[in-house]
């Protein structure tokens, strides 16, 4: 039976949240060195600023590729947890990483995204998910069985304890309004790669 936590809704039914906020909420649940994929933009500015964690990961330049990196640290270590943030307009240009998620179907594996219908950083362009795109329908159509809207932010966290379980992956969608970021990054990418290979090695013998 599928978990009640998993409610099916559309992404008109469901609350537009503040992303800064959501992204404290997730990291004050992250108690066993998981390793969290910040992607670009607002989404690793945040995830910065919820505290800078040495299992943190904070990509610069790389646009859409938070789940792919978040996938190899979970097959390279699937004694951990790991989360991929990512926005909807980094999600959109690789989508076909939904479908290896599925194949791959890693346990430790939980991918939350950010939608705000826009590409926030560059101008508030409108993404395709502002008109007749759902990524949750379409995670769930790659074959990523428990994926969901976040109805609000109770639920949010219902589902980020779900996934902390380790019986994914588990595809998390918020809606989230257009403030900024709550800081930004400091942009020393040698220092980002070092600080995460050395939390990763910290914790690599973990059972």
């Amino acid at each position: 039976m599928q978990d009640t936590t998993l409610i099916s809704t559309t992404r008109d039914a469901v609350k537009v949240m503040n992303r800064s906020d959501l992204t404290r909420r997730l990291v004050a649940k992250l108690k066993k060195e998981e390793a969290v994929v910040g992607g670009i933009g607002h989404t690793h500015f945040d995830l910065w600023a919820a505290g800078q964690r040495p299992t943190n990961f904070y990509m610069l330049g790389s646009m859409g590729l938070a789940a792919p990196i978040a996938l190899g640290v979970a097959m390279a270590q699937p004694q951990r947890q790991v989360f991929a943030l990512e926005g909807d307009g980094s999600l959109l240009m690789q989508l076909g990483a939904l479908g290896t998620i599925a194949a791959v179907n890693p346990r430790n594996l939980a991918v939350i995204v950010w939608d705000n219908g826009a590409y926030q950083i560059t101008g508030a362009q409108p993404t395709m998910t502002s008109t007749n795109v759902d990524l949750v329908a379409i995670a769930k159509g790659a074959g990523i069985a428990r994926s969901t809207w976040a109805k609000d932010e109770s639920h949010f966290e219902s589902l980020v304890d779900l996934a902390l379980k380790g019986d994914g992956p588990i595809f998390i969608c918020a809606r989230t309004d257009n403030q900024p970021p709550a800081g930004v990054t400091e942009r020393d990418a040698n220092k980002i790669r070092i600080r995460f290979m050395e939390g990763m090695l910290n914790g690599s013998s973990r059972a």
